[in-house]
């Protein structure tokens, strides 16, 4: 097994590799830790994403500051390009909405613009894969932080191939104007859940963003001019 030490990258896998891990060494790592980072977590999940190893569907993560724009590019991007977007705000507050026994649970990190447990988002996320069979996905506003990178690559790891990350940059007053100005009766769209969102994405996202940056995977965009102008920025990342 190689494993890029400073990226923490497995050249074969392509996921990002526990820092407890690396920081033992891989080569010194019990057997029962190799086993849970390298191999495929579940039949069942495989079934749900349609295929087999050799089928592995297509995904873009999108991440950015609440209120860039991520949500209305996505839908330009389905348009031109064919992805299926899906929105891990959005699969929440359905799954809030639905009567979901999480769906409590989900409220009160809405409101508190904090993080919803990952395990919740990806078992969402995959469900929702799972009904788009040979698909390719831009999912968006996740991962949020370490947690969710791990949680994704516990069950995911294997299942889909990671093309690159798409991180829109706008500027915090511009985001906020943006987040009250859509009106989407969103319970999180006012100026305290707003700065409560911003300041995770700041401690918790910004970190894993610094991280894909180094794997080579980050593609930035300047989210801050019309939405016209920001797709332009975006084909190109597409079209690289």
């Amino acid at each position: 097994i190689h494993v890029d030490k400073s990226s923490g990258i497995n050249a074969e896998y392509g996921v990002l590799i526990p820092r407890a891990l690396l920081s033992r060494g891989v080569a010194r790592a019990r057997s029962r830790d190799i086993s849970r980072v390298f191999t495929a977590p579940s039949h069942r999940l495989l079934a749900m994403l349609g295929g087999d190893a050799l089928t592995k569907p297509d995904v873009v993560f999108v991440l950015g500051p609440p209120g860039a724009g991520k949500g209305t590019q996505c839908q330009k991007i389905v348009e031109k390009y064919g992805y299926t977007h899906l929105s891990a705000g959005d699969l929440l507050r359905a799954e809030r909405a639905s009567g979901s026994p999480d769906g409590e649970l989900i409220e009160s990190h809405i409101r508190g613009g904090t993080i919803v447990p990952v395990a919740i988002t990806v078992k969402l996320l995959a469900n929702a894969m799972g009904k788009v069979p040979d698909g390719k996905f831009l999912i968006d506003g996740f991962p949020r932080n370490e947690d969710n990178v791990t949680g994704w690559n516990e069950q995911m790891e294997g299942k889909v191939n990671l093309k690159f990350v798409l991180f829109y940059e706008c500027e915090e007053e511009e985001c906020l104007r943006r987040a009250l100005g859509r009106n989407q009766g969103r319970s999180d769209d006012n100026v305290e859940s707003f700065r409560k969102r911003i300041q995770t994405y700041l401690n918790s996202t910004m970190p894993i963003v610094n991280s894909f940056k180094g794997l080579g995977l980050l593609r930035s965009i300047d989210a801050t001019s019309d939405p016209e102008s920001v797709f332009l920025l975006t084909q190109k990342c597409f079209e690289k």
